[in-house]
């Protein structure tokens, strides 16, 4: 007789396990996230500059849908002017202080990311954007909700940011935050409400962000 061999299976080593718990101590290098990150390609992590692992939920469609629009919008500006990098929220960015944050969208001046080796470009950019923008998810009072936002908008400028847009699409209102040279703290974020336009000639020549097809989607 002869026997039938075990059905084969798809499955990867260790499926259907609980999920890989971590002591809310740990502390991580950001060199030590970014093994994390690439073990877990999967996961939506962050890093604090003490160290500590920020788990992201996944956006709502709404939010990914507008993310999706506003990155169209900075990346046709981005082209047609020539001197900008424009970044999605999949991209993580090496700050001075050690944290490792995914902004919803960043701009770089095109000089900065040149100036960096093949190797920095591989990993977390050794730098923070010129431009940040984040949306916050009213129903999220985690990582993505609007009091953990403004954390990172202070973040990113005492890091060296030069602009933040802190987007509340429920409330069709923006937050604009912006560094102050030679100054230890940023300047209070300045408030639209209603929003119906974002510019900054100063710092993004031709850049015009019509919101009302983003409050929309």
């Amino acid at each position: 007789m002869t026997l039938a061999p075990p059905p084969a299976t798809t499955e990867a080593p260790g499926a259907g396990l609980p999920p890989l718990l971590l002591p809310p101590d740990l502390r991580l290098s950001p060199e030590q996230f970014a093994l994390v990150c690439d073990a877990n390609p999967e996961a939506v992590l962050e890093l604090a500059a003490d160290g500590q692992l920020i788990a992201m939920t996944p956006t709502g469609g709404d939010t990914s849908a507008r993310n999706s629009l506003l990155i169209t919008r900075l990346q046709i500006w981005a082209l047609a002017q020539g001197v900008w990098k424009v970044f999605d929220s999949s991209g993580g960015f090496r700050l001075a202080d050690g944290s490792v944050l995914s902004p919803d969208a960043a701009v770089v001046r095109l000089e900065r990311w040149q100036a960096l080796s093949p190797e920095q470009r591989r990993g977390f950019p050794p730098l923070c954007p010129d431009l940040v923008i984040e949306l916050v998810s009213a129903s999220d009072e985690g990582p993505r909700g609007e009091a953990a936002l403004r954390r990172k908008m202070t973040t990113y400028l005492a890091n060296g940011a030069r602009l933040g847009w802190l987007l509340f699409p429920e409330q069709q209102a923006v937050e604009i935050w912006r560094a102050v040279p030679d100054a230890s703290t940023p300047e209070a974020p300045k408030r639209l409400e209603p929003a119906t336009l974002l510019e900054d000639d100063a710092l993004l020549p031709g850049l015009r962000l019509e919101l009302a097809e983003l409050w929309a989607v």
